[in-house]
């Protein structure tokens, strides 16, 4: 299943003029981050291992800019970004959802195109989101490119900014339903209080423990889960 998709279209390698354009995308962002900036995060986080160090500095400094609404004089990063997509080659970027596990993969062209180009498509697509979600994203987007590991399910949840194991699509989707779930609490009330929350919290952690019944081999990430949960609901 498609969760958000980005494509970034670049002239080709041998052109005499290094040019960026953004194509058609899907970037979902309510609630921010969203899987919109899970996707853009990944972008960078896969790309930027490939990029000349010494640009590095000046995309992190490109995502200010962005963030802050300024114009962005061009070229920057040695790229014209346009909208004219005539003549320039496009390269695609998913993040899809296992229908089984319910777990997300990101997936990306990496046969064309430069490094440089998809990243500034990836800062540059978020940076034309509104001023609700653009911060939050950009900050995922920076994120990504401090990244060094391996490019799976430890990078989203490090993109996420979320403490459980659990790639849950539905938890990332709408994170409040998912913790008041979690925590045993009425996803039809109203956004529960800090003493329902607590109340929540430690009963779940009791069902939980395995020396209350609970489930002993997945004892560790249900609790993970539950401190999240709490979490969510007392920071938002």
């Amino acid at each position: 299943m498609l969760l958000a998709e980005l494509e970034v279209y670049h002239s080709r390698p041998i052109a005499p003029t290094r040019r960026v354009s953004i194509g058609d995308v899907t970037l979902p962002c309510d609630p921010a981050p969203g899987f919109g900036g899970l996707l853009l995060g990944g972008v960078a986080a896969r790309f930027v291992m490939d990029l000349d160090p010494d640009d590095v500095p000046d995309i992190i400094a490109l995502t200010h800019e962005l963030e802050a609404g300024r114009r962005i004089p061009q070229p920057r990063l040695r790229h014209r970004f346009q909208d004219d997509r005539v003549g320039l080659t496009r390269s695609s970027h998913r993040l899809h959802r296992d229908l089984v596990s319910d777990e997300m993969r990101l997936q990306f062209t990496t046969h064309k195109g430069a490094p440089a180009q998809q990243v500034l498509g990836a800062v540059y697509a978020a940076g034309r989101l509104g001023p609700s979600a653009r911060g939050e994203v950009l900050a995922v987007v920076r994120r990504g490119l401090a990244w060094t590991g391996d490019i799976g399910s430890a990078l989203l949840i490090h993109l996420a900014g979320r403490g459980h194991s659990a790639l849950s699509s539905t938890a990332l989707a709408d994170p409040v339903g998912w913790a008041m779930t979690v925590l045993g609490l009425s996803t039809f009330d109203q956004r529960p209080d800090k003493g329902a929350v607590q109340r929540g919290y430690r009963d779940a952690l009791l069902a939980a423990h395995p020396d209350h019944g609970g489930d002993h081999d997945d004892a560790a990430r249900r609790i993970a889960d539950i401190g999240e949960a709490r979490r969510i609901l007392l920071t938002r």
